[in-house]
């Protein structure tokens, strides 16, 4: 437990936060229930999954649904992508009357269909462009706006020092970078001396992320390359209390170890969460993801799996989870949380 003697805050853009360790927003992951779920378990802040700024124009049910969030889930930001500058001015306004803390725009994802509209990763290319992008947005709202980037989009055009100088230009409050090129998608490893030397060169606070799968990363990437936030994706889907755990670790004290209540009732308010916001057939497929996430490298999580996704009452499917983990929680060392999860994912 953190003292009084040894409490402080970390400085992120405008925000103040309890500690450095943010959840990243993923595609198809980061809902809304998820997201409240993590600030439950400590995530300094949260972010949406993209949500596209066409979709926002044309009003479309499903992606103003994307949009919605929940008191508790503050600081939040909601995330757009698009290759429109008109229309991603729009979607920034809608993000600001949404009520969220910031609005975040996605210029890392590698996803062809994305970036060969010129969205995504693409936006990076031309930088000129990018800050006239990037100051319309900043000038049309006045909550922060902020973005998330990658290193390049490859080995051999890796600019994220002009990108992020482009952004100070613009006014941005802080800048994310994914420690992989446009090429790279999620393959290869992440690299964190190019990003703590973007930092070093930077106006503006970096965020870094890719590869944090433990707690002892998390602090490791935090302390050695200087930093303002570290973002987590596939390792909260391991470990939904490594951000706790982080912050534990990085206060000098001894992160503790999941039992089976912790699982018990982390199962038990994400279910809850799931039905209040999606209908019975997507709160099943929601709940199927996580579990089997959750469940991954504990004895007979091979035949849990296959249970997850074959059980089709939602009721018999808790109860199984429940089982599962009081069961499988029992006497474990957690080292397994430990090894590579989820290469080629989410970062």
């Amino acid at each position: 437990m953190k003292s009084e003697a040894n409490f402080q805050t970390y400085r992120l853009g405008p925000f103040e936060l309890e500690h450095p360790f943010i959840l990243a927003p993923m595609a198809g992951i980061t809902n809304s229930p998820f997201r409240r779920l993590m600030r439950r378990r400590k995530s300094a802040l949260v972010i949406s999954e993209l949500v596209s700024a066409n979709g926002i124009e044309h009003s479309g049910g499903k992606t103003l649904d994307l949009l919605r969030f929940h008191e508790e889930e503050r600081l939040v930001g909601l995330q757009i992508f698009g290759e429109d500058t008109e229309l991603l001015v729009k979607a920034a306004q809608v993000v600001e009357r949404m009520g969220a803390d910031f609005v975040d725009l996605n210029l890392g994802c590698p996803v062809p269909k994305v970036v060969k509209k010129g969205a995504g990763s693409a936006m990076c290319r031309d930088t000129a462009s990018l800050g006239r992008t990037l100051e319309a947005m900043v000038k049309s709202v006045k909550i922060p706006v902020t973005i998330k980037i990658r290193t390049g989009w490859d080995s051999q055009t890796k600019n994220a020092v002009e990108v992020v100088r482009v952004a100070a230009e613009a006014g941005i409050s802080w800048v994310a970078i994914h420690g992989r090129t446009r090429a790279q998608g999620y393959s290869g490893l992440a690299d964190w001396d190019f990003i703590g030397d973007v930092k070093a060169k930077s106006p503006l606070p970096i965020i870094g992320n890719g590869d944090v799968g433990t707690p002892q990363i998390a602090v490791d990437r935090f302390k050695n390359y200087g930093v303002d936030a570290v973002m987590i994706g596939r390792g909260a889907l391991r470990n939904p209390f490594i951000f706790d755990q982080s912050r534990a670790l990085l206060l000098g004290a001894e992160p503790q170890m999941p039992t089976s209540e912790s699982y018990l009732q982390l199962m038990d308010e994400q279910r809850a969460m799931l039905q209040e916001v999606f209908n019975p057939r997507m709160a099943m497929i929601h709940a199927r993801k996580f579990l089997a996430w959750y469940s991954a490298g504990f004895p007979g999580c091979h035949e849990f799996r296959s249970k997850v996704f074959s059980i089709p009452d939602p009721g018999i499917l808790w109860d199984e989870a429940r089982e599962f983990f009081l069961k499988s929680t029992q006497n474990r060392d957690f080292k397994f949380m430990n090894q590579p999860f989820l290469m080629g994912g989410h970062g």
